[in-house]
Protein backbone atom coordinates (compact mmCIF):
# COMPACT_ATOMS: atom_id res chain seq x y z
CA UNK A 1 0.00 0.00 0.00
CA UNK A 2 3.13 2.37 0.58
CA UNK A 3 3.96 2.24 -3.02
CA UNK A 4 -0.01 3.52 -3.74
CA UNK A 5 -0.15 6.18 -1.40
CA UNK A 6 3.20 7.39 -2.75
CA UNK A 7 1.78 7.65 -6.23
CA UNK A 8 -1.24 8.75 -5.03
CA UNK A 9 0.44 12.05 -3.13
CA UNK A 10 2.87 12.43 -5.78
CA UNK A 11 -0.26 13.15 -7.82
CA UNK A 12 -2.12 15.26 -6.02
CA UNK A 13 1.10 17.44 -5.63
CA UNK A 14 1.42 17.59 -9.16
CA UNK A 15 -2.73 18.63 -9.71
CA UNK A 16 -1.83 21.44 -7.24
CA UNK A 17 1.40 22.35 -8.67
CA UNK A 18 -0.54 22.28 -12.03
CA UNK A 19 -3.38 24.35 -10.68
CA UNK A 20 -0.61 26.81 -9.75
CA UNK A 21 0.52 27.31 -13.07
CA UNK A 22 -3.06 27.75 -14.22
CA UNK A 23 -3.68 30.75 -11.79
CA UNK A 24 -0.44 32.13 -13.56
CA UNK A 25 -1.88 31.92 -17.01
CA UNK A 26 0.98 29.20 -17.84
CA UNK A 27 -1.68 26.65 -19.55
CA UNK A 28 0.80 24.39 -21.33
CA UNK A 29 2.75 24.03 -17.96
CA UNK A 30 -0.80 23.61 -16.34
CA UNK A 31 -1.74 20.83 -18.97
CA UNK A 32 1.65 19.15 -18.47
CA UNK A 33 1.55 18.94 -14.90
CA UNK A 34 -1.56 17.61 -14.96
CA UNK A 35 -1.11 14.72 -17.54
CA UNK A 36 1.48 13.54 -15.02
CA UNK A 37 -0.36 13.84 -12.08
CA UNK A 38 -3.20 11.71 -13.99
CA UNK A 39 -0.76 9.36 -15.04
CA UNK A 40 0.68 8.56 -11.41
CA UNK A 41 -3.13 8.81 -10.11
CA UNK A 42 -3.96 6.14 -12.80
CA UNK A 43 -1.00 3.93 -11.71
CA UNK A 44 -1.97 4.22 -8.12
CA UNK A 45 -5.72 3.19 -9.56
CA UNK A 46 -4.73 0.38 -11.06
CA UNK A 47 -2.40 -0.84 -8.25
CA UNK A 48 -5.72 -0.78 -6.30
CA UNK A 49 -7.85 -2.01 -9.05
CA UNK A 50 -8.38 -5.74 -7.36
CA UNK A 51 -8.31 -4.94 -3.64
CA UNK A 52 -12.04 -4.97 -3.02
CA UNK A 53 -11.07 -4.81 0.82
CA UNK A 54 -8.98 -1.36 0.43
CA UNK A 55 -12.60 0.90 0.28
CA UNK A 56 -12.64 3.45 1.15
CA UNK A 57 -9.31 4.61 -0.42
CA UNK A 58 -9.83 2.43 -3.82
CA UNK A 59 -13.02 4.50 -4.61
CA UNK A 60 -10.92 7.88 -3.19
CA UNK A 61 -7.77 7.22 -5.47
CA UNK A 62 -10.34 6.34 -8.50
CA UNK A 63 -12.81 9.06 -8.06
CA UNK A 64 -9.38 11.81 -7.73
CA UNK A 65 -7.75 9.64 -10.68
CA UNK A 66 -11.37 10.50 -12.69
CA UNK A 67 -11.18 13.79 -11.69
CA UNK A 68 -8.16 14.56 -13.53
CA UNK A 69 -9.13 12.39 -16.35
CA UNK A 70 -12.33 15.01 -16.34
CA UNK A 71 -10.33 18.01 -16.12
CA UNK A 72 -7.85 16.74 -19.20
CA UNK A 73 -11.12 15.98 -21.37
CA UNK A 74 -10.27 12.18 -21.21
CA UNK A 75 -13.40 11.02 -20.68
CA UNK A 76 -13.27 7.43 -21.61
CA UNK A 77 -10.28 7.08 -19.14
CA UNK A 78 -12.85 9.19 -16.63
CA UNK A 79 -15.50 6.34 -17.10
CA UNK A 80 -13.14 3.49 -17.06
CA UNK A 81 -12.38 4.22 -13.99
CA UNK A 82 -15.44 5.71 -12.43
CA UNK A 83 -17.07 2.06 -13.70
CA UNK A 84 -14.02 0.19 -11.78
CA UNK A 85 -14.72 2.27 -8.51
CA UNK A 86 -18.63 1.60 -7.94
CA UNK A 87 -17.59 -2.18 -8.98
CA UNK A 88 -15.81 -2.75 -5.65
CA UNK A 89 -17.95 -1.54 -2.53
CA UNK A 90 -17.30 2.36 -2.26
CA UNK A 91 -18.98 3.60 0.98
CA UNK A 92 -22.75 5.35 0.21
CA UNK A 93 -21.62 8.75 0.11
CA UNK A 94 -18.53 8.05 -2.08
CA UNK A 95 -20.83 5.82 -4.20
CA UNK A 96 -22.66 8.84 -5.06
CA UNK A 97 -19.73 11.31 -5.66
CA UNK A 98 -18.61 8.53 -8.36
CA UNK A 99 -22.53 8.72 -10.10
CA UNK A 100 -22.66 12.10 -10.00
CA UNK A 101 -18.98 12.39 -12.16
CA UNK A 102 -20.45 9.32 -14.29
CA UNK A 103 -23.68 11.80 -15.01
CA UNK A 104 -21.70 15.32 -15.03
CA UNK A 105 -19.73 13.70 -18.09
CA UNK A 106 -22.37 11.85 -19.76
CA UNK A 107 -25.02 14.61 -20.15
CA UNK A 108 -23.90 16.99 -22.21
CA UNK A 109 -23.60 13.96 -25.00
CA UNK A 110 -26.78 12.50 -23.92
CA UNK A 111 -28.23 16.27 -24.86
CA UNK A 112 -26.30 16.74 -27.54
CA UNK A 113 -27.49 13.15 -29.11
CA UNK A 114 -30.84 14.20 -29.11
CA UNK A 115 -30.39 17.47 -30.55
CA UNK A 116 -30.84 19.26 -27.23
CA UNK A 117 -28.63 22.52 -26.06
CA UNK A 118 -28.09 24.26 -22.77
CA UNK A 119 -26.62 27.51 -23.08
CA UNK A 120 -23.73 28.07 -20.41
CA UNK A 121 -25.48 29.09 -17.45
CA UNK A 122 -28.35 26.16 -17.30
CA UNK A 123 -25.38 23.81 -17.93
CA UNK A 124 -23.48 24.69 -14.62
CA UNK A 125 -26.42 24.91 -12.83
CA UNK A 126 -27.24 21.19 -14.16
CA UNK A 127 -23.15 20.58 -12.94
CA UNK A 128 -23.88 22.36 -9.59
CA UNK A 129 -26.49 19.99 -9.00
Amino acid sequence: MNTIQTLHEEAMDLAELADVAKLRGELDCHHTLLGQALEKSVAAADALRSKLDAEPTRALVHRSAASLAVELGQFEIAERLLAIALAGNPPPEIAEELKDLFVQINLKSYFARRGLRLDTDRWELLKAG
